[in-house]
């Protein structure tokens, strides 16, 4: 991967970090809760009846969120050199991955590690590095691409 430093847009990037963690805390201050989308998603299946609007609301408005993107620019291209059982594959595991972190990149990633909390700097730490383990062996061991 090589960047396109005619085109990369700090900006907007740092707007959108600026959106997450003002939108992250602003839940942990109004709900109480941790935004985190794995959790939210798994209490949906689990939830109390007085507790599903909220979490079907947040999730409607991250299927809403690419949208009201287009309102404002033109959506990126999107390149997937993965065929449809790969992306399969990768989505169960990331799916195992959360329920064996106890928790996603937003939770660990955003919420937790922002909060200062030692379980989830340990969590996006390991799920970094994996990350990076994982990239090395594919492209310099295995000599393929990703």
């Amino acid at each position: 991967m090589t960047l396109d430093w005619l085109n990369f847009t700090p900006w907007t990037a740092l707007a959108g970090g600026l959106l997450i963690g003002l939108a992250a805390a602003l839940f942990l201050l109004v709900n109480g809760r941790i935004a985190g989308i794995s959790g939210i998603l798994g209490g949906l299946l689990r939830a109390p009846a007085g507790d599903r609007r909220w979490r079907v609301a947040f999730l409607l408005g991250l299927l809403a969120a690419p949208f009201a993107w287009r309102l404002f620019a033109a959506m990126p291209e999107a390149v997937i050199e993965a065929g449809p059982l790969q992306l399969i594959v990768a989505g169960l595991l990331v799916g195992y991955g959360t329920q064996l972190g106890s928790g996603c990149t937003s939770g660990h990633g955003v919420c937790g590690v922002s909060r200062a909390s030692p379980r989830s700097l340990a969590a996006t730490l390991l799920f970094m590095a994996a990350g990076f383990v994982t990239v090395y062996v594919v492209r310099h061991v295995l000599g393929g691409a990703v």
